[in-house]
């Protein structure tokens, strides 16, 4: 083989997995899952729910989820995300969580997201390598719950909606710890899954909803395993602030 051919198919193959590499490390993709990117593959994920049929959390609540035998309490924001807020903790305690498997885990190069929630995982025969596209389903209508994107301004009054990247300053940051919700490209597409920040991740903020924080356990969310699952979600305080 010619040198000048075999330089050629060398610079080839070496852009090839420079490519490849780059979609891996993209931060976005690592929390809207590679396999529901394309949202007409998700069914529903363009017709989010009616918001007049959604839970609202009026308030505060508290949520300890249990992962390896150890407590994760999160504090719940009804304030800053009433919609979302109460999708989890309607969630929660719906028992949706209960068996759930952590199925991505990005802690390299450097601490980003461990992302979990999908009830598919609650089947334990489900691969872990294909969880990430499921959704809860409502057992009252048959059909999949998606709550719209949404973000209260800093020092706003009320939220905005369906609108990503408009917020330029959320009320409800990526401070490590935060909670929010997991979607694909589509602004609308959250259902279930959710992932808590593992360090703090400023250029996620106005893109994805907060509805929360860790307040304690954050060295067991440090200390979670692609595929470990939530034992056990309850919510310890603030039911009472859900309106269904």
């Amino acid at each position: 083989m010619a040198p000048r051919l075999f330089r050629r198919i060398l610079v080839g193959i070496v852009l090839a997995i420079a490519s490849v590499t780059l979609i891996a490390c993209n931060p976005l993709d690592s929390i809207a899952d590679d396999s529901v990117a394309d949202t007409s593959s998700v069914p529903g994920a363009q017709s989010p729910t009616p918001m007049a049929n959604l839970p609202r959390l009026n308030g505060e609540a508290t949520v300890v989820l249990t992962v390896n035998d150890r407590p994760i309490t999160i504090q719940v924001n009804g304030n800053a995300a009433p919609v979302t807020a109460g999708n989890f903790v309607d969630l929660v305690e719906r028992g949706v969580y209960d068996g759930t498997v952590f199925h991505r885990v990005v802690k390299s190069p450097s601490p980003f997201v461990v992302q979990g929630g999908d009830p598919q995982g609650k089947d334990p025969s489900f691969p872990v390598a294909r969880l990430g596209t499921g959704s809860f389903v409502n057992p009252e209508t048959g059909s999949p719950r998606y709550i719209p994107l949404e973000i209260l301004p800093k020092g706003g009054s009320e939220p905005v909606y369906s609108q990503a990247g408009k917020v330029k300053s959320p009320e409800l940051t990526h401070q490590r710890g935060a909670v929010a919700m997991a979607r694909s490209q589509m602004p609308d597409s959250a259902s279930a899954q959710f992932y808590i920040a593992l360090s703090q991740l400023d250029f996620l903020d106005g893109d994805y909803a907060v509805f929360g924080v860790v307040s304690e356990g954050m060295d067991v969310v440090d200390d979670i395993q692609q595929g470990d699952r939530i034992q056990s979600a309850e919510v310890t305080a603030g039911l009472e602030n859900l309106q269904k």
